[in-house]
């Protein structure tokens, strides 16, 4: 099925002759109510439909549509030969966000997700035909200025500080969602989060997903901004999982994360550091993992394109040994794995990674990344996982600690206000470990090209 650019035409027809825009990653944190008074224009009347006299009361719709080509050579590093791979996805999405006042917001959103020429069929991430992404209620109790405590009751995407433990997921064409309840506190210097959510099971037919029902994850994390401007994150996470599979063995898994950001955006000196410890129980065994992860860089100011020269390094722990009665792999719970790259073929689990990247913008509404990932495993007990945590490749006995290094470079291009195209190429040079397991192992090759519009 090829990439219907139908729709893509029609939407820029819609869009001519409208003002900038500034779509968000949840798009449900975009606020259209300055439109009230300037709906002229066909697009401008589809973001704010006031639905009476009074302001307060409307509806605003939106949508995306995004299609994919992706190259991949041996992306199982020769494992199980599966060679070239050529493959399409699309993802469509439409919402709607109903405000009834002050006090009551209700927001839902429809997702379509299709694959097309993969060798082995649709991944997890691949394919959902039709589904609800977001579906949820907004009880607002207390409202200022500046202030506001929301109850939200219902499906709903969740991200928090860079993406390292909860992350929505952009990358892949089906993004991570969850059913449950979130209590939301914001002021202008504190944000609380607690919440209890159960994930889904993702099938690919229409409305055919279902839900873990019984609580899986819960947590309560803070934002906390210092009146000199400094930023920091407080958080505990919990989650429960029935047969968790590490290369230790498969068993249940309950885990507590307790852990902590300091980070700086903006020009000059930026960073990002933080700590997490893990304890709980896997079957009858204890847990006790720990990760560690700096980002560190300049961002030159006055020098065109405020080219950014950055260096992240990672330190995750894995299991040190099988008959200890301690499980020491760290798990990632639902990570961004774009955070290690393009497309990470090492995961945040049992790792130990240093990437040098560049970041530019060598004209306008262009930008050009470069990177360099070195991976090795922590633990030589221990095997690799992959972007999402899951086990990937086990240790196989090997005392080999090189993975690999990924080499990669992306080009961004924001074509106009709604339309962008990305292009991303990656090599995989595969390490002494990965020689070692695989007998016909096979260095990795990868290109993904993506158009999209959001309105």
């Amino acid at each position: 099925m090829k990439f219907n650019l139908v729709i893509i035409l029609g939407l820029l027809l819609i869009t001519q002759s409208v003002v900038a825009q500034n779509f968000k990653l949840m798009r449900y944190d975009e606020d259209y109510s300055v439109l009230k008074d300037s709906t002229r224009t066909f697009y401008n009347k589809l973001k704010y439909i006031q639905l009476s006299k009074n302001d307060k009361f409307y509806l605003s719709l939106g949508g995306e549509a995004r299609g994919e080509f992706n190259y991949a050579l041996n992306e199982d590093w020769g494992e199980i030969n599966t060679g070239r791979d050529v493959f399409f996805l699309q993802r469509y999405h439409l919402h709607s966000d109903l405000h009834l006042g002050d006090r009551i917001r209700i927001f839902g959103q429809l997702r379509s997700g299709l694959e097309d020429g993969r060798k082995t069929g649709p991944r997890r991430i691949d394919e959902d035909k039709l589904n609800l992404q977001n579906l949820f209620v907004d009880f607002v109790p207390y409202k200022e200025t500046d202030k506001s405590l929301i109850l939200r009751l219902g499906r709903q995407e969740l991200r928090y500080g860079s993406g390292r433990l909860i992350d929505a997921r952009e990358g892949p064409n089906l993004r991570l969602y969850f059913d449950g309840a979130k209590v939301a506190y914001s002021s202008p210097n504190l944000k609380i989060d607690a919440f209890v959510m159960a994930d889904a099971v993702v099938n690919t037919g229409v409305f055919d997903n279902t839900s873990t029902r019984k609580p899986n994850l819960w947590g309560i994390y803070n934002t906390y901004i210092t009146p000199k401007g400094l930023n920091f994150d407080f958080y505990y996470l919990g989650i429960n999982r029935k047969n968790a599979r590490f290369d230790a063995g498969v068993a249940d898994e309950l885990r507590h994360t307790l852990g902590v950001r300091f980070w700086r955006n903006g020009v000059g000196f930026v960073y990002n550091f933080e700590a997490g410890y893990q304890f709980g129980l896997f079957g009858s065994d204890n847990i006790s993992g720990l990760a560690l992860s700096s980002e560190i860089g300049y961002v030159f100011k006055y020098i065109t394109g405020l080219p950014a020269l950055k260096l992240k390094s990672d330190y995750i722990s894995g299991d040190k040994s099988p008959n200890d009665d301690k499980l020491g792999t760290m798990n990632a719970l639902y990570p961004n794995g774009g955070y290690f790259g393009m497309n990470p073929q090492a995961g945040p689990a049992n790792l130990m990674s240093v990437h040098p990247n560049l970041n530019w913008n060598p004209a306008k509404n262009v930008t050009l990344t470069l990177n360099v990932v070195f991976n090795w495993r922590n633990s030589l007990n221990d095997g690799v996982y992959g972007p999402s945590g899951l086990l990937r490749l086990s240790s196989s006995g090997s005392k080999e600690r090189y993975i690999g290094t990924a080499y990669m470079t992306t080009f961004s291009w924001k074509i106009n206000d709604f339309l962008n195209y990305n292009i991303g190429v990656q090599y995989f040079k595969t390490g002494s470990f990965i020689n070692d397991v695989i007998p016909s192992h096979k260095d990795s090759f990868f290109v993904g090209s993506a158009l999209g519009i959001k309105f």
